[in-house]
């Protein structure tokens, strides 16, 4: 059995404890804050606890390490983890930098690690079900995609709504277009707190016409975690807060008629998927990669392609909506 160290133990930290303690593959917590990991202790006996990285790293009997530390030690957390030759999974996003991103990707490649980034809508059931429609054609070709991730509250003080939302939604719409935009251009506000934008409307323009937007917010009245694929012959819809059915495709478009666009309105067909908790499905899939030595679903390339969408975002976010190419963000020099 794989055994695995959990680094940042904190808000999404414990999900990870959690479901690596159910998996039986919790060996360590390491977390900075003593009175978390009183908590954790009392609550998995056998599991180790230190608020030192170095006691787990040195421990050879650990297999590999999960990074769920601020976004801003991603990077040197990830690296050091490597340097100790150690398998690790990091929360998104990968690094700050698509830069310091490649130099992890390929400091995992030189040492034959595992590295795996926590893309976590990736393995959800409805997304995985969603990935099979596109892939069919049942759909036709898709033609536009459009996510919305609002919700009033968790506010961060340390990375704005782009980069703390808009990871999962980046990821889904590439791997279903199979493909990353060209471009992108981003607007927002910040409101709550200088410099750290609340709310962001990126819109990404791909090959062949195809469109996308993503709007992400953390000051929204109510909560809200839709996707919806709009292709030339169906629709489809993954609502993730639906207690009656996350997944539907609709047989809805537009029809012509005598020259002119009639709506094609019919009922949704509700899409039956599997029930198991996405970050459950996440945990597992990284330990079966660890133990046959295989690359993830959510591997570098995944996430340094998610972090080359952030930064070019960003960038465009920082230049009040401009458009930028991806491609300048990968010329860019490392900084």
């Amino acid at each position: 059995m794989t055994n695995v160290a959990v680094v940042g133990s904190g808000h999404w930290g414990a999900q990870l404890v959690r479901n690596f303690a159910e998996l039986g593959a919790l060996a360590w917590i390491c977390d900075a804050d003593e009175g978390l990991l009183a908590k954790h202790a009392s609550n998995h006996p056998g599991v180790r606890v230190t608020p030192r990285i170095d006691e787990v790293l040195s421990d050879a009997g650990v297999d590999a390490v999960v990074v769920s530390t601020p976004a801003e030690m991603h990077a040197p957390m990830a690296k050091a983890v490597l340097a100790a030759g150690k398998d690790v999974f990091v929360e998104k996003p990968l690094a700050l930098r698509y830069k310091e991103g490649q130099e992890i990707a390929g400091l995992a490649d030189g040492r034959g690690a595992i590295l795996m980034v926590g893309h976590l809508l990736e393995y959800h059931p409805a997304v995985v079900k969603l990935r099979e429609i596109v892939a069919s054609g049942d759909l036709g070709r898709v033609r536009y995609v459009y996510s919305n991730r609002l919700n009033l509250g968790r506010v961060r003080q340390r990375e704005n709504i782009l980069w703390s939302f808009a990871p999962h939604d980046i990821s889904v719409l590439s791997g279903l277009l199979g493909a990353e935009p060209l471009s992108v251009s981003t607007a927002g506000g910040a409101y709550l707190q200088d410099d750290i934008a609340d709310v962001t409307v990126t819109n990404l323009a791909f090959a062949e016409g195809v469109r996308a937007h993503i709007f992400v917010s953390w000051l929204h009245p109510h909560k809200e975690a839709k996707l919806v694929v709009i292709g030339d012959r169906k629709m489809a819809v993954f609502d993730d807060l639906s207690e009656e059915g996350k997944l539907t495709v609709l047989d809805k478009g537009i029809d012509w008629k005598e020259g002119l666009p009639v709506a094609r309105e019919t009922e949704g067909e509700p899409i039956p998927v599997g029930d198991e908790e996405p970050l459950r499905a996440e945990c597992r899939h990284f330990l079966e990669c660890v133990e046959q030595r295989r690359r993830p679903l959510t591997d570098a390339d995944n996430g340094l392609s998610v972090l080359k969408v952030l930064e070019a975002s960003q960038m465009s976010l920082d230049r009040g909506g401009e458009p930028v190419f991806l491609t300048e963000v990968e010329s860019a020099l490392p900084v």
